[in-house]
Formats: structure tokens, sequence, C-alpha cells
């Protein structure tokens, strides 16, 4: 039985089964004795004096002794020694073994914790399993650059080396530790979001100048694929971290011109929902018209290291690291607000929308 159905099930009120309890004992007492009274002249013993009633009394105790002892295993058979099972699970949970299941037995109350328990044990395990697949996925995105910078640095001892491979292997060495350095600031960034390390630093500023900033900076990108922008930008003023936000709408931005196809459209928007005052919202929508997202990826596009572009290289320095989404999912979170991914499927372009407060963050 399950910790959720054992504290479903209703039981007698607490005074009912006590009453019923002391109801049992004074029978058993009562029955035994008059029992023993009743027996007390065939064995010879006469029951009226003092030693006779005596006798009497100590029979009835032995007798109520070895009827409650029978009732004692009778009910340690039914039910299971949760104590001793809670104990065994928090020695083994101590020592890293997740694979711990309590048996909620017939006690509500008891039972209840055990399923607690149970549900812990389930957190824990995929909280494990997390940090290895995180362990292993940043150690190969951190041993794919050392390997590159180590294996060219290698062939630059070659006598005789030509000046443009020697050019060319030192520049791949430095995109490589270029690489190794975006990834490591990332990781260290996103630490620190996740361990609320960073902790925004509000001011009240016009988030549609932001995003035109954004766009702006970004023009050599989207120029070279001759992109069409389509910027719809109503004006809002959002108090937040000016800085943090800035980060979001970079990672979204470049994601939109890096998929999108040459000669392709990327739209911008920002509108205000909800509201009047402080109590509204601001809707930001980033979207492509690229090869889109897979239905079975769209869960996973905020994971970290998740690439939905498999086909790009590791080597390949444009590809990214996979950690841009997950960094902007967790600064807004960190403002109180949502982001979400949305595409039709594959060669179907993608859009990521962005809802804030535009008050103070309710988490802060």
């Amino acid at each position: 039985m399950s910790g959720g159905e054992g504290t479903k099930k209703k039981g007698w009120p607490f005074w009912l089964r006590s009453s019923l309890g002391f109801t049992a004992v004074i029978a058993i007492l009562g029955g035994a004795w008059s029992g023993f009274r009743a027996l007390a002249p065939l064995l010879g013993i006469e029951a009226s004096s003092w030693a006779g009633g005596l006798a009497v009394f100590m029979a009835t105790l032995v007798l109520f002794g070895l009827v409650v002892n029978l009732l004692g295993l009778v009910m340690r058979r039914r039910h299971p020694d949760i104590f001793g099972d809670l104990r065994t699970a928090f020695r083994r949970i101590a020592g890293g073994d997740f694979e711990v299941h309590v048996d909620t037995g017939l006690d509500r109350r008891l039972g209840g914790v055990a399923g607690e328990l149970n549900l812990m044990v389930e957190s824990l395990k995929r909280m494990e399993e997390l940090r290895q697949e995180f362990i292993s996925t940043a150690s190969h995105e951190i041993q794919s650059p050392l390997t590159s910078i180590a294996g060219f640095a290698r062939a630059l001892r070659e006598p005789g080396l030509p000046e443009e491979t020697r050019v060319h292997y030192l520049s791949i060495i430095e995109e490589e530790s270029g690489r190794l350095s975006r990834l490591s600031d990332g990781l260290l960034r996103l630490s620190a979001l996740e361990s609320k390390g960073l902790e925004p630093e509000l001011s009240s500023f016009s988030l549609d100048a932001q995003l035109r900033s954004v766009v702006l900076a970004a023009e050599p990108l989207w120029l070279e694929k001759a992109l069409e922008l389509d910027l719809e930008l109503e004006k809002v003023e959002v108090r937040a971290d000016e800085g943090m936000l800035g980060q979001v709408w970079i990672n979204i931005f470049h994601n939109c011109v890096k998929f999108s196809p040459q000669g392709g459209r990327v739209s911008v928007s920002l509108r205000r929902v909800g509201g009047a005052g402080a109590e509204g919202r601001a809707l930001v929508s980033f979207a492509d018209g690229g090869r889109g997202i897979a239905s079975e990826d769209l869960p996973l596009v905020f994971d970290r290291f998740f690439k939905a572009d498999r086909s790009r290289s590791r080597a390949d320095p444009a590809s990214g690291n996979g950690l841009g989404l997950a960094i902007a999912k967790k600064i807004v979170e960190l403002h109180g607000g949502s982001i979400r991914a949305e595409s039709p499927g594959l060669g179907g372009g993608s859009r990521f929308s962005v809802e804030l407060p535009l008050g103070l963050p309710p988490a802060l």
C-alpha cells in the first residue's frame, strides 16, 4: 500500500478506538477473573479466602499477559516494522543509495510518513541523474576544445611548417580557446543564477529602446545573411535588471539570426498585456522562418547543453555551447516572468515569447 492510499483511508475516531480498547481490556480481565473463581472450587481452592483470592488474581494477570502477547505477535505480523524500515532507508539514502522504497504498511500515520519519504527519494534520484548527466555533458563539451588545442599545439612543433599552415593552426587554437572561455563563463553564470548568487539590480528603463539597441548591435550578423527585420515595438517602461534582460534578448535574437535562412525574415514585437499601471505585463516575441524545432525537442530547448541543430559540428565555434537559452530562462524566472518556445515543426520556423511583470518582480 502506498503512502497516498494509506492517508486517504478513514479510520475510527481516536476516542472511539480508545473506548473500545478499554472495554476490551475490562472484558478480558472480568472474564478471566470470573472464570478462575468458578474453577477454584474444582481445584480445591477457597476463592473467598485471602490466599484463594490472591491465587485467582495472579492467574488472571498471567492469562491476560499471555493474551496480550499473542495479540502483539499477530499485530506485528500484520503490520511491518515501519520504524525499522525507516532507519534502514535513512542509512541507505545517507550512503547515496536512492533505490529505496519503504512499504507504507497498514498504519495510516506512519504510512503517510513513509509515502513522503518515497517521494523525497524519487526526487533525489532524479536530481542525481541530472547531476550525472550534467557532469558527463560538461566534460564532453570541455574535452572537445582541449583536444583540438592540444592537437594543433603539437602540430606546431613540426619542423619546416609553412607559415600559412602555422597561422591557420594558431587561429584554430585561438578560436577553441575562446570557445572554452565562453563555455566557462556560461557555466559560472548559470551556476550563479541557479544558486541565486546573482540578484537583479532593479531600475526603470525603456524596454522598447533596449530591444532596438540589441537589434542594432547585431547588425553585422543579420546584414551578412541579408535578413529582413520586422520590428513592432510598443513603448513600454519596465522595472528590472537592464543588464540581465539585455543578455536574454541577445541570446534569443542571435539564435533567430543563426537559424534563419539566407534572405529570411526575423520579427521582434513588444506589447503591453494585462492590467494598467504596475499590474500590467510586457510580452516580447521573437519569430523566425528558419529550420524550426521538432515537436519532441520543444520541451528540451531550455535544458543545459541542448542543441536543436545536431548536424552542426561540436568543433564549429559558431554552433554555440547550448547554454544561452538555459541562462535566458533562469534570468526571466528570476524576474518573476515566463518564457516559452513554439514551433509547428521542422522547416516551420520558431517563436520565443517572454512575459515579464512591469513592476517589482514577485520573487524579490
